[in-house]
């Protein structure tokens, strides 16, 4: 498992952020942040739920999606953010995670 980032939520508008339309919010790189910061900006009527819009989220990298997702509440079920890879958003000890596995 390897940390990637801290997902903030915000509600100011947030330099070189980027747009996704089918999901409804600007995203910005965590690499760009000196902390690994992604900060997302949701817009009202974004289809994912409303504990991703109101909670910060950690992101790991995990060799095994599926094993996560037996084992915990799943918020996002997997779906392909890039070619090679595979996002999940999972609620574990009452924390909100994003997995991602490359693939």
């Amino acid at each position: 498992m390897e940390f990637m980032h801290i997902g903030v939520v915000t509600d100011k508008v947030q330099e070189n952020e980027n747009y996704a339309e089918d999901l409804k919010v600007y995203i910005t790189d965590p690499e760009a942040s000196e902390f690994k910061f992604e900060y997302l900006r949701f817009e009202e009527d974004t289809p994912l739920p409303e504990v991703m819009q109101k909670n910060p989220h950690v992101a790991f990298k995990v060799n095994n999606l599926d094993t996560y997702l037996k084992e915990n509440d799943v918020v996002v079920e997997p779906f392909m953010a890039e070619e090679n890879l595979r996002i999940a958003f999972i609620i574990k000890d009452n924390l909100l995670m994003e997995l991602m596995e490359e693939c």
